[in-house]
């Protein structure tokens, strides 16, 4: 029979073996390595969608799976030594959103599993061979960032009738991006009768450089590009846009939320969790090879209504209607 005393004893044993044995779970587990070009700030909800895709494949962070998190706040610069160092220490996945980081990753590995989120043709990105039998080391998911754009100039102007001259913002170090931007809205703009001008930003001093352009200018609506850069730039567009009364249509419900008129595009958080999810499945032994690219399936289109209030805007009836949500 055991003591009083020795029973103390055991239990605290066996308390002090506890955080032992965690920590011996941790450093045997895989690790991931986690890369985009967006900033944590505002993003905390995709941060929990990657988690929780993790979750439906049975790997919790911190316990059987540890994830290096990097949100490089647009410094693609530091892209190439980041994913240096992942290969160096060879993490068992590296998942990416973006085209920056995705490119990068494929650049700086051909063995380590890649899984990318990216809104731009990964064909086309020269990312995987189809969409279907993608090869090689990557997978992913494609969340039509680009493919979405003469859509959103079309939404655009029904809400801005009147309009006329539409200006486009654009990153010009995301080339493939700005490429299919420029393309598809020089083209959805003729069909609707509508003048473009594309400009370029791909700093804080140059989005503020833009604007001065357009009080010159004076376009009747502003298009921005899907891009990590400009949506971690989200509040300076918004105030930007509110102090030129400049009507806004943008790729990501965080401008909406911030304050911009309207925006439509990709469930981004969705292409996370299925980023998540990927990731589970190669860390079991699915080989991205034998994983099709996924395509995002939730489109959002969400309005500002107190915006377009402050712009005298009228959003018609059939927007507010088919909207997934309006921000009173």
């Amino acid at each position: 029979m055991i003591g009083r005393r020795q029973f103390i004893t055991l239990l605290g044993g066996a308390s002090a073996a506890w955080p032992l044995a965690a920590r011996a779970q941790q450093a045997s587990a895989p690790v991931v390595g986690f890369v985009t070009s967006r900033s944590l700030d505002g993003s905390s909800r995709h941060a929990a969608a990657f988690t929780k895709g993790l979750g439906e494949t049975g790997y919790v962070e911190g316990q059987n799976v540890m994830v290096e998190h990097h949100w490089l706040s647009g410094q693609n610069d530091r892209l190439p030594s980041l994913m240096a160092d992942l290969v160096r220490r060879r993490v068992a996945v590296i998942a990416t959103a973006g085209d920056p980081a995705s490119l990068a990753a494929k650049a700086a590995t051909a063995t380590i599993p890649i899984v990318f989120a990216v809104g731009e043709d990964p064909v086309r990105l020269g990312l995987v061979a189809s969409l279907n039998r993608p090869g090689g080391n990557l997978t992913g998911i494609n969340f039509f960032n680009t493919e979405l754009t003469a859509k959103r100039l079309e939404l655009l102007r029904e809400v801005v009738p009147g309009a006329a001259r539409v200006a486009v913002l654009v990153n010009p170090t995301i080339a493939a991006n700005t490429e299919s931007v420029v393309r598809d809205v020089g083209a959805a703009a003729r069909a609707i009768g509508l003048q473009i001008q594309v400009l370029n930003a791909s700093t804080s001093g140059e989005i503020e450089a833009a604007f001065a352009d357009f009080v010159r200018e004076r376009p009747d609506a502003l298009l921005v590009s899907g891009d990590a850069f400009f949506a971690s730039r989200r509040l300076q567009f918004a105030l930007l846009a509110a102090r030129h009364a400049l009507p806004g249509s943008y790729g990501s419900r965080q401008f909406a939320e911030a304050g911009g008129l309207m925006s439509y595009g990709s469930n981004i958080a969705d292409a996370y969790r299925q980023l998540g999810v990927y990731t589970g499945r190669i860390l079991k032994g699915a080989k991205p090879a034998d994983l099709p690219v996924v395509q995002a399936s939730k489109i959002e289109l969400v309005i500002n209504a107190l915006t377009a209030r402050v712009l005298g805007l009228t959003v018609p009836p059939s927007l507010l209607s088919i909207a997934d949500e309006v921000i009173e």
